[in-house]
């Protein structure tokens, strides 16, 4: 018997009927869970895995004379240096230093370039940009492929070797005889891979991946678990480690409204009072970016960002929270009376909406920190979490609290350890050289 597929939307995944439980968040469908959260979570050390959640996010391309003009007006990042065929993490900020927007940038050629997955902050500086530039949005699907086995796994489903791309490099290949990008990059931390193309051939493909992949131990990866990658590989992540400060500007505010559509404001949650948003937003110096700022042309908050680099107070960490306050939360659930905000497995807090998540972090009674990005690590078996954090606490080993619980409510003091950031550091993807051997 064939079974229909319940998707009327076009989506990236196919309908695979033996898995049942999917999300629908802003008009596109994520399968929200697979083989389980502990196989998944496993996949980026032991194998690897496809996930197909940014998938029709919005990639934008810039063309035209004009178009390194205005990414250099937009971008904390340099351009000097920025050559066809070569990719690089770029961030926009507010005049406030705040991150507005990040995403995968690439240059294309001399005039042209492409932005992944960086959310609605850029067509409102486009907007404000005045030069000879279009822009273009388009929905394709980006599928990420990532793990030791990654390497195996496309090679296997291209027909070709793929040892010249190196990382945040990308070129065209093909799958089941549909032309496709290929870039190294990725959140998982370690070896890592994107495949970019039209949603159109999106289910073939990924159908075809998830085929060549069996015999390399591919788990297909799920919303619910997708963000305990960013954590260990320490990525923080806007809409879920900390929020877009574009919520706060006017300007932007008042883009927005003239569009057909309403992009989501962040679910407020968190130890931390709801009403300041500053502490649910971050510098680039304060999640560990500070090596793409570059001083040498004028962009949107160079000022904000010249005087924190001049004296910085903060930066990122991984936090251990402690395993017995970890079972008292949970153990609260079999006690009589209020119990303490449910710590969920594998995401907290999961990840079906923009998040706007902060806890307090104190040294004994001082507040040094703000918490945020919490998973339970099947692989580690700890709960971790990121921190903005002064520096003077941010030393590996300084005991520190986390306010666990929402404002007004009941809160949990949880002991936490300083831990090392990145925390997963094994195999990290900039640096397995793939024409040595690796991974054959």
């Amino acid at each position: 018997m064939t079974v229909r597929s319940p998707f009327t939307i076009p989506s990236a995944i196919p309908f695979y009927p033996q898995y049942g439980l999917f999300s629908l968040t802003g008009g596109f469908v994520r399968q929200w869970e697979y083989n389980g959260w502990k196989a998944e979570s496993l996949s980026w050390k032991q194998g690897c895995y496809i996930h197909a959640g940014l998938s029709g996010m919005g990639q934008i391309s810039y063309r035209g004379p004009d178009a390194e003009a205005f990414l250099a007006q937009t971008f904390i990042n340099g351009f000097a240096k920025f050559r066809e065929g070569a990719a690089k993490h770029g961030i926009a900020c507010t005049e406030q230093g705040l991150i507005a927007g990040h995403g995968v940038l690439q240059k294309l050629g001399a005039e042209a370039f492409k932005l992944y997955v960086a959310g609605p902050w850029f067509p409102y500086a486009f907007s404000r940009f005045s030069g000879d530039v279009e822009q273009v949005v388009s929905d394709d699907f980006l599928f990420q492929i990532a793990g030791p086995t990654a390497l195996a796994t496309l090679e296997a489903a291209t027909g070709e070797s793929l040892r010249d791309v190196n990382f945040l490099r990308y070129r065209q290949t093909s799958v089941q005889g549909h032309k496709v990008q290929i870039m190294r990059v990725g959140m998982a931390g370690t070896l890592a891979f994107e495949l970019h193309g039209p949603m159109a051939q999106a289910p073939e493909i990924y159908d075809a991946i998830v085929q060549a992949g069996e015999p390399h131990g591919l788990e297909r990866l799920g919303w619910q678990t997708f963000q305990v990658n960013h954590v260990e590989g320490g990525f923080p992540q806007q809409f879920w480690t900390f929020s877009s400060a574009m919520h706060q500007d006017e300007g932007w505010r008042a883009f927005m409204a003239k569009l057909p559509y309403r992009f989501p404001d962040p679910i407020m949650a968190g130890s931390i009072d709801p009403a300041d948003f500053r502490a649910r937003c971050r510098t680039p110096i304060e999640v560990g970016w500070e090596k793409s700022i570059r001083l040498d042309h004028d962009f949107t908050g160079r000022a904000a960002l010249e005087a924190e680099l001049a004296d910085s107070r903060r930066t990122v960490v991984t936090l251990e929270w402690d395993e017995r306050d970890v079972i008292d939360v949970y153990a609260s659930l079999f006690r009589e009376g209020s119990e303490y905000k449910y710590l969920e497995i594998p995401v907290s807090p999961a990840n079906r909406g923009l998040c706007g998540h902060a806890d307090h972090v104190l040294a004994g009674d001082v507040p040094v920190g703000i918490s945020s990005g919490t998973v339970y690590s099947y692989h580690f078996r700890k709960v971790l979490s990121h921190a903005t954090i002064d520096l003077a606490q941010a030393r590996i080993g300084a005991e520190v609290t986390v306010l666990w619980g929402d404002h007004g409510g009941r809160i949990k003091p949880v002991r936490a350890r300083v831990a090392r950031f990145p925390y997963l550091q094994e195999g990290r993807n900039q640096s397995v050289d793939l024409t040595a051997g690796a991974n054959a």
